[in-house]
């Protein structure tokens, strides 16, 4: 018979410093322990989950002292759904400890020191920034620590909610989300409401059955909406009927889909929304540019920060109108697109084939002809003969996904010998490996964060790399 480990409860123990993913941390020793849900200044009891050699896990059991800095979560639903993990820190505290997590980043694993570094840029909302969520049907929602220790039996275990952290198959079931503006929160509930008043089958995450899939409310800085409902199989007469109600509900949906997704996974590629009502797409603008959003479109969201975000980019990229530009990962082309007028040739890189034709779409829609979009890996794509033809880049722009870009495209880059780097990142731990590969031919001149997402411990951050 196996022996059942010893359990450990640390007592008494100060919570120092923020750490990565929202959690934060204290020294015992020569070791670290992770905390979740605690500030620096908790004093608390720690129950160990998990130990090795050079570092502990553990939930806080009980707190023996507030830290003076604390703030209460304005959220119900804190230390259950695993976003918005901060709030819990006043907001100030947020910006200082993603400012020190993007310079110890850079410090340590790029081994890079950068004198010209600007303030973090803040979000002017802190609620209420988001355009889109993205929302599931289980049959099997997550019970809270609440409801597991009340003894209580739950036979009504239908969710609409967010996947709880590292639980592919379990659902928090949300009763409200401070990310999006109203109506988002009424939509969401009355459509779980609706499926449970008509008894509709919410999704099996684990046997893959069920009617109700998934959920998306797309919004426009102009107020309109977007509502996206995916079902696992067709039944042509329950879509109608659900959908009709929805649109009597709610006149501010402009725009109204559905999707049949049979697929073994909930995204929307390779299959075609069908419109149920109004337009088949929502508007962006940012000086004086407009963006189509489709249902499968990818936009920043956050789009006022995403505005800072690009301003800084163009800001440090200095065009002054006779520029050769390549963006690269150019997603459905709005760096490149916002660049466009400042420069004399932008050429757009993409793998994803959807987004190049959204990215086109813009360029029609706003009659810009000096942008050129191609479809590919950069791996690929970028070879002596494609610079030959393209032009020799002077600036290359670079907003790869969190896993940052492939030894080969970094080497593709550096190679190609522009003036100017502007890497936009979302992960400054992968942009600190890539940009030291390139240390040998560029240094960071000037570097900016920008705040995209309050509450989170995740943050986007542009570095200027020039020629040595």
């Amino acid at each position: 018979m196996a022996r059942r480990k010893k359990s450990i409860v640390l007592e008494n123990i100060e919570i120092t410093d923020v750490a990565a993913e929202g959690k934060s941390l204290a020294r015992i020793e020569n070791m670290v322990l992770f905390v979740p849900h605690t500030v620096p200044g908790d004093i608390v009891d720690v129950q160990v989950v998990r130990k090795r050699k050079r570092y502990m896990e553990g939930f806080p059991l009980r707190f023996i002292r507030y830290s003076p800095i604390r703030v209460d979560p304005f959220c119900v639903h804190f230390g259950e759904c695993g976003g918005c993990r901060w709030q819990n820190l006043p907001y100030e505290e947020q910006l200082k400890y993603k400012q020190k997590q993007v310079t110890d980043q850079f410090e340590r694993i790029g081994k890079i020191r950068v004198d010209d570094v600007s303030p973090i840029v803040p979000s002017e909302n802190q609620i209420h920034y988001r355009n889109k969520l993205e929302y599931t049907f289980s049959d099997s929602r997550w019970l809270t620590r609440d409801e597991m220790q009340s003894g209580r039996t739950f036979e009504n275990r239908k969710a609409l909610g967010f996947h709880i952290p590292g639980r592919f198959d379990k659902v928090l079931d949300i009763r409200e989300c401070h990310l999006q503006p109203e109506p988002s929160n009424a939509i969401r509930t009355f459509i779980r409401d609706y499926a449970l008043q008509h008894d509709l089958d919410f999704f099996n995450l684990v046997d893959q059955h069920g009617f109700l899939r998934t959920l998306i409310i797309r919004n426009s800085q102009q107020g309109e909406f977007m509502v996206v409902v995916s079902f696992f199989r067709d039944d042509p007469e329950a879509v109608r009927q659900l959908l009709e109600e929805l649109q009597k509900a709610f006149p501010r949906i402009a725009s109204l889909f559905y999707v049949i997704n049979p697929k073994a996974n909930d995204t929307l590629t390779g299959l075609e929304p069908v419109l149920f009502f109004g337009k088949d797409h929502l508007i962006e603008e940012m000086e004086g540019l407009k963006f189509r959003i489709g249902p499968k479109s990818f936009y920043q969201t956050n789009p006022r920060q995403a505005h800072t975000l690009y301003k800084i980019a163009r800001d440090f990229a200095g065009l002054r109108g006779n520029e050769i530009v390549y963006d690269l990962f150019t997603g459905t082309g709005t760096i490149a697109l916002y660049l466009a007028n400042h420069c004399a040739r932008v050429t757009g890189i993409e793998s994803v084939a959807e987004a190049i034709e959204d990215a086109r779409q813009n360029a029609a829609l706003n009659a810009i002809g000096n942008v050129f979009f191609h479809t590919g890996d950069c791996r690929d794509i970028l070879t002596p003969a494609f610079f030959a033809e393209n032009g020799h880049p002077d600036v290359i722009i670079v907003d790869p996904p969190r896993s940052g870009m492939h030894a080969d495209v970094v080497k593709s880059i550096a190679e190609s010998l522009p003036q100017k780097i502007v890497y936009v990142s979302c992960n400054p731990a992968t942009q600190a490996r890539d940009i030291q590969i390139m240390s040998g031919s560029y240094r960071v001149t000037k570097m900016q964060s920008v705040d995209m997402f309050p509450h989170t411990f995740h943050v986007e951050n542009v570095a200027l790399l020039e020629r040595i």
